[in-house]
């Protein structure tokens, strides 16, 4: 069997450009055995995805895992809400965070550590149309000031 340290199954992408992220946590996820097979067939999409808090436990929306081909008689429901495994003082800082106006919880990447399926969520606060051109800018002149330092590196070698 291939190496499943720390191997990400699917990430989002555009979390990232969408939402200023504030701080990050690692949560595990509840799944039945026909859902961890899909995964490790990369069956998932996590694109829409978002965590929520109701009533002292942590809940994952939006995942799709599609069914298992090769299940025989038990399969689950591709979008059906999963819960995530923190502790109890995650659950409550995330519930405090999670509290105030404009905050949500978004799923940034999904991932193997060891054999468990691990998802890292942030707290997220969506970008208006201003600040997305600006971190673009931003992104553009820092890649460009990587290559021209990359070229004046190669040049006097």
């Amino acid at each position: 069997m291939a190496d499943l340290k720390s191997q990400d199954i699917a990430t989002n992408r555009k979390a990232r450009h969408d939402y200023a992220i504030g701080d990050t946590y690692e949560a595990g996820v509840a799944l039945a055995g026909t859902e961890v097979k899909s995964i490790r067939a990369r069956k998932v999409n996590i694109r829409d995805a978002f965590a929520r808090v109701e009533k002292g436990q942590v809940f994952l929306y939006g995942c799709d895992i599609q069914p298992y081909e090769c299940a025989s008689h038990f399969q689950h429901e591709a979008k059906r809400p999963r819960r995530l495994l923190l502790n109890k003082k995650e659950i409550s800082k995330l519930d405090v965070e999670t509290s105030q106006k404009g905050c949500t919880l978004i799923v940034l990447r999904l991932y193997w550590k060891g054999q468990k399926v691990k998802v890292e969520i942030g707290v997220a606060k969506g970008k208006d149309h201003v600040d997305r051109r600006q971190s673009l800018r931003e992104r553009t002149e820092k890649r460009e000031a990587d290559r021209d330092m990359a070229a004046f590196n190669r040049k006097f070698r």
